[in-house]
């Protein structure tokens, strides 16, 4: 008998995308009903995706560090991969300010008076440092600080090296058992994936629907087109050049997790799928397991283009000129912050308080886009978890490399 082929997950992802868009304008005099009653479905598939980030993050990382056996190797991997995230997001902020200003003829003038925004508190650059290594075992997990978490994993992995492979052969069966028992688990919460993409992006397209129409279109677009070209551009060039692939191979074998990042809005969250779709493009699960979690945290090119976008959108509506000091202002601020406020929840805005301030733009600006902010959200977080992966198959291509250079010496 002959076996009936199985739909794609990209496919059915895509499927509940068009869905979730159709139902969700159809439903915009109901948007309450989608709030109560749709959302909550996918709030709780989120909460699984949330639940299962964690231990997947910490163990892959410590078996991805025991299987290379070697803590030069590791630091090796790491420094190409914060040098590519940060290149990457210095290119998205000056294509962010490009493209706002190409726009700024465009943008409607909105009224700034009686705006009010309550910024949150910014941490400073020695605090963020500090705040980087954990002072409890339990706490970063409970509170899925994904930097501290990445800390955990790497000072047990050295220790699992340090101890030596041949004196605790069972430990390291055990994390490798770990590892694939959530993996697992992992697999069978990511089939709901289409219900939880449905579940999520109907009630946003219900309730922002003649918002994306009004007044603030001309802002979404300018910060869509950025995103497209940072995307095409950028992340085209990088896998052809030194990831040794097609872009065309690439963006294809990306769209399962481009789909559910654009519905869920969450970097974190898009994480497990990240990780399938890249060891499936051929990234090594060595280099997967250690640069995809680290750029779910740090790694911000969507967010740093809607910040160029925003801070130029906002500067017009109070009639200043962006001179070119301080767009070079916003550049280093909005690269440094990216690592800055890594794993605060809703970071783009926590980012941009910290740009405004840093050229002297009142916060209370952020009013003027915070009620798209999640329109915003789901193409930056598209080009967010995008960007982890081109730094996937970039440094897995250089690793290749090298191993074959040391062969053949």
């Amino acid at each position: 008998m002959k076996q009936k082929k199985k739909m794609s997950l990209a496919m059915q992802i895509f499927i509940a995308l068009i869905l979730a868009i159709v139902v969700g304008l159809l439903m915009q005099s109901h948007a309450e009903f989608a709030e109560s009653y749709i959302k909550p479905f996918g709030t709780i598939f989120l909460n699984l995706v949330k639940f299962i980030v964690v231990p997947i993050v910490l163990f892959s990382i410590m078996c991805g560090i025991i299987s290379m056996q070697d803590i030069k190797k590791v630091g090796a991997i790491g420094l190409k991969t914060v040098v590519y995230y940060m290149c990457t997001t210095a290119f998205a902020i000056t294509f962010g300010l490009i493209g706002g200003n190409l726009f700024k003829g465009m943008f409607p003038v909105v009224a700034t008076t009686d705006l009010t925004y309550e910024a949150a508190e910014s941490v400073s650059f020695m605090d963020t440092i500090v705040n980087i290594f954990p002072s409890n075992f339990i706490a970063p997990m409970s509170e899925s600080n994904m930097l501290q978490v990445i800390v955990m994993s790497v000072l047990f992995g050295f220790a699992i090296i340090l101890i030596g492979p041949e004196k605790n052969p069972r430990l390291i069966q055990g994390c490798n058992d770990l590892n694939d028992m959530f993996m697992k688990c992992m697999e069978m919460i990511l089939r709901l994936s289409p219900i939880g993409v449905f579940c999520l992006l109907c009630p946003v397209i219900a309730v922002n629907g003649p918002m994306i129409i009004g007044s603030l279109a001309m802002v979404l677009l300018a910060a869509y087109v950025c995103y497209i070209i940072h995307a095409v551009v950028v992340y085209s060039l990088a896998v052809k050049t030194m990831g040794g692939m097609s872009p065309i191979a690439f963006f294809k074998g990306m769209l399962p997790a481009m789909m559910f990042a654009f519905s869920s809005a969450s970097s974190v969250g898009t994480l497990p799928i990240n990780m399938e779709c890249v060891e499936n493009m051929g990234a090594s699960k060595e280099v997967t397991s250690f640069v995809l979690p680290l750029g779910a945290t740090i790694n911000m090119d969507g967010t740093a283009i809607y910040q160029g976008v925003c801070a130029i959108f906002i500067a017009s509506c109070y009639g200043i000129n962006l001179t070119l000091p301080q767009m070079l202002t916003i550049i280093l601020t909005a690269t440094l912050a990216s690592i800055g406020t890594a794993g605060v929840p809703g970071s783009g805005m926590v980012m941009l308080a910290m740009v405004l301030t840093s050229v002297g733009l009142p916060v209370d600006g952020i009013a003027l886009v915070a009620g798209v902010d999640r329109i915003f959200d789901m193409g930056r977080t598209t080009v967010n978890i995008t960007g982890d992966a081109s730094c996937c198959m970039v440094v897995t291509n250089l690793e290749k490399k090298k191993a074959l250079r040391k062969k053949s010496a």
